[in-house]
C-alpha cells in the first residue's frame, strides 16, 4: 500500500533515492558485502538505490521505522514525513504533502 502522500510519486521516490545514497553502507539492507557494492557502476548503484526507496516507501506503510545499514529510516505519518536518521548526526526528511 506505501504511506500516504499528496506530492507526485515520482518527486518522492527521486528524493527518497537521494537521501539513501548518503547511507554509505545501505548495500547492507539487500545483504551485499562492499566489495560487491564497490564493484558496481555509478549507474547500477543508483538503480539499487531507487529499488530500496521504492521499497521502503511501501514497507513505511505498515511499520514505522525500518534499519538501512548505519541509518534509520522513520516515518511520521503526523507530520507527514520521512526522515532519516544518518549515524548519530545528520538527519535529512522527505515531505509527503
Amino acid at each position: 500500500m506505501g504511506v500516504k502522500h499528496g506530492r507526485d510519486y515520482g518527486l518522492i521516490l527521486a528524493e527518497l533515492t537521494e537521501a539513501i545514497s548518503r547511507i554509505s553502507d545501505s548495500y547492507i539492507f539487500f545483504e551485499m558485502e562492499s566489495s560487491d557494492w564497490e564493484r558496481l557502476s555509478a549507474e547500477d548503484r543508483h538503480e539499487v538505490h531507487e529499488a530500496l526507496a521504492e521499497d521502503l516507501f511501501y514497507a513505511l506503510g505498515t511499520q514505522s521505522m525500518i534499519e538501512v545499514g548505519c541509518a534509520v529510516v522513520i516515518h511520521d505519518a503526523d507530520n507527514h514525513v520521512i526522515n532519516f536518521l544518518i549515524g548519530e548526526k545528520e538527519l535529512t526528511s522527505v515531505k509527503l504533502v
